[in-house]
């Protein structure tokens, strides 16, 4: 019903899509001298003058006199080079930093697994053995806080910019994981889970954010699968880290313990970070802004970049409340971005993650460490297929692409339960299909639905639209952990994943109808077509 609810209030996708389909705006053209060369050479003389061409009046003649002519020969040499080694390292000064926040995914990644396997353990030292409820509270415990993250994010992030703020928003982390490892009680545990959550919501907000906003335009996607590898590494970790969990009962405090590392070094390792250009300029602190560009995006319009910014805050303005949300373009996108977590939420991935052991169990697997730890690495490989692949293929092929590969998976799955052709077929067409189903979401679903939204945000609006987003993601998380076993029971294995089998076909024909592509083109030029279109 809800999901029906967004899709008749989506206005048509042709209305977004024609306006991004307008023609580019150039924002990467040649060094201004190469631009003058260019010129002459076009016009059939290989030759260099001592003056700009009166045609180009963009060119100073300072620029130009920079080229001699004997350099003529050497510049096409080198350019040949270039283009036939395919060298294009325009990423790399931008990439320790985009690293360093994405250790905010690794750690979201290391909480979710990290109560996996020494659940019982814990349950039994802090003395709510045989409760499921206490159980699932203390699993699910941080949900809560992280969706109260994911709102209070946007002023946050508005008033300190996302270096610092992601800074602040570690220390919630760090406090959580150390009150879980000194826990003696179930109290102690869940506020330990609770602040935990705190910070996660934040967090994983935060940092596709940061890294739209400061990846150069050519490799944002790329760049912005680091969150989802960040946080498959997490998971592999935690799974790796809980294998002596099974000979000794108190492992439990050390891989808590061992959480706060990470931790501490993000916070000094976003302390040698760069802020968003784009938050620089909201906040009017040009200057900055422009070392910024100039250190990481490795372009020489730095000018250009910057009066793009400032034009985008100038028409859209500095200044924004969630009832902005609530006209267009900005309700459009914020209704796509939680329409995009819902259907992920109910195509069914946490219900897989979350109780990966007892799913393979079911399938004829035993033991849940080796099972979870088959999906981390599946969901790790899927990621880093998918960073080779969003910015050839571009975000809405392989969010189509995903979705229908996941129903295909969750269909096997079914298929192999409800036909066995004999116990050990079974299982395995069971097991290639949940393997599948993983590498499938880590390909599209899993980090074109985050990054995505930020792409088509309004600078004005982005942080809400992101904060909303999240929270619609949290919301449904939550449901479907805390209803995942009671309708596995009620109804079996084989039911519940044939409803996830067609809530990713309902996602993959939302994509087909609703999500446009964004590949190639800048945050500045997507967010004025809309403007110009609404």
């Amino acid at each position: 019903m809800q999901a029906s609810a967004m899709l008749l209030h989506l206005p048509h996708h042709s209305s977004i899509a024609s306006s991004l389909r307008a023609p580019k705006l150039s924002h990467n053209q040649l060094h201004q001298s190469r631009r003058c060369l260019s010129l002459q050479l076009k016009r059939g003389r290989l030759q260099a003058r001592s003056s700009p061409p009166e045609s180009d009046p963009q060119t100073s003649g300072s620029d130009w006199e920079r080229i001699e002519p004997e350099t003529v020969s050497e510049v096409l040499m080198k350019e040949k080079g270039e283009k036939e080694a395919g060298i294009d390292l325009s990423w790399l000064p931008v990439f320790p930093h985009v690293l360093t926040a994405s250790m905010a995914n690794f750690l979201f990644g290391y909480h979710i697994g990290v109560m996996n396997g020494p659940i019982e353990d814990i349950a039994r030292e802090l003395g709510f053995e045989g409760n499921p409820f206490l159980q699932g509270l203390v699993v699910s415990i941080f949900i809560v806080g992280a969706f109260m993250g994911s709102v209070a994010f946007s002023p946050l992030v508005d008033n300190f910019g996302c270096k610092r703020t992601l800074q602040i928003d570690t220390i919630p982390l760090i406090l959580g994981a150390f009150l879980s490892a000194q826990a003696h009680s179930i109290d102690e545990m869940l506020w330990g889970r609770f602040f935990v959550g705190l910070g996660i919501g934040v967090n994983t907000v935060l940092v596709p954010l940061y890294i739209s906003e400061v990846a150069p335009t050519k490799y944002r996607g790329s760049l912005s699968t680091l969150c989802q590898i960040g946080t498959c590494l997490g998971i592999i970790t935690s799974l790796s880290l809980a294998i002596p969990a099974e000979t000794d009962p108190h492992w439990w405090r050390t891989m808590f313990y061992i959480a706060c590392v990470p931790g501490l070094a993000l916070i000094l390792g976003m302390q040698f970070a760069v802020e968003s250009p784009r938050w620089l300029c909201k906040v009017d602190r040009l200057d900055d802004a422009r070392g910024v560009i100039e250190r990481i995006w490795v372009t020489e319009e730095v000018e250009k970049s910057i009066n793009d910014i400032k034009s985008v805050v100038e028409t859209s303005g500095d200044q924004s409340s969630w009832q902005d949300l609530l006209v267009e373009p900005h309700k459009t996108v914020a209704l796509i971005g939680g329409a995009l977590f819902f259907l992920q939420q109910f195509a069914g991935i946490n219900g897989v993650l979350y109780f990966s052991s007892l799913t393979f169990h079911d399938v004829g697997i035993t033991s849940g460490a080796l099972a979870s730890l088959f999906v981390g690495i599946t969901n790790f490989g899927g990621a880093l297929v998918a960073s080779y692949l969003i910015d050839k293929q571009g975000r809405r092929k392989l969010l189509i692409g995903s979705y229908l590969g996941m129903a295909c998976s969750m269909f096997l799955i079914v298929s192999a339960i409800s036909f066995p052709l004999d116990e050990g077929s079974g299982h395995a067409l069971s097991i290639i299909g949940t393997l599948m189903y993983i590498f499938t979401f880590a390909l599209g679903a899993g980090p074109v639905t985050g990054m995505i939204i930020p792409e088509l945000s309004s600078a004005l609006t982005r942080s809400k639209v992101m904060g909303f987003s999240f929270s619609v993601h949290w919301v449904c998380n939550f449901l479907v952990g805390l209803y995942f076993l009671e309708l596995v029971d009620k109804f079996g294995v084989g039911s519940v994943y044939s409803l996830f089998g067609g809530f990713s076909l309902l996602s993959a024909a939302f994509a087909y109808y609703f999500i446009v592509e964004t590949k190639g083109r800048s945050l500045e030029e997507i967010e004025m077509s809309l403007i110009k279109r609404s």
